[in-house]
């Protein structure tokens, strides 16, 4: 797996996963609604080279809900939009990541991994194909499973407009 990699283009509101010796997959994505941007506080997706820091929630079921990274013991419903209005939801599985441009997006006031900006799954109902998150990159509840089973700890994820 050591090979493999991730592209998100953000103008495209796609994510490419490529894996040597296997069909490219493709799916959509909803990245920032505040657009690219590296800046803490920003709520933009930070774009550059980044590695996956950690995969988190293996194993736990789809929707499961994450606050802090870790699972509330909830599974998401969607009457759940209507109590908490607004919430960007991070749920099944989290793949943390980790910028490598020191001073673009690793370090300081942009460092990615600091601003806790994910490869996460969202509600079924979140429109994917535009952009709408709060900074991370938002995907389908079916499709964070898939990829997270084929990616490991240090795979490279490369962010472009």
């Amino acid at each position: 797996m050591s090979a493999a990699r991730i592209r998100i283009d953000i103008g495209g509101q796609r994510l490419r996963f490529e894996e040597p010796g296997h069909p490219a997959q493709e799916y959509a994505v909803s990245t920032a609604g505040n657009g690219p941007g590296e800046a803490n506080g920003s709520f933009r997706t930070p774009r550059g080279s980044h590695v996956i820091r950690a995969r988190i929630g293996a194993g736990a079921p789809a929707n499961t809900i994450f606050v802090g990274r870790r699972p509330t013991g909830e599974v998401y419903a969607p009457g759940m939009r209507e109590t908490w209005p607004g919430r960007d939801w991070i749920l099944t599985r989290i793949l943390w990541l980790s910028g490598t441009e020191p001073g673009f997006n690793r370090l300081g006031d942009v460092d990615t991994m600091r601003r806790y900006i994910y490869i996460h799954g969202a509600p079924d109902d979140v429109p994917m194909g535009a952009p709408g998150s709060h900074g991370c990159i938002r995907m389908r509840n079916a499709d964070i499973i898939e990829l997270f089973d084929r990616v490991a700890v240090g795979t490279p994820v490369e962010i472009s407009e």
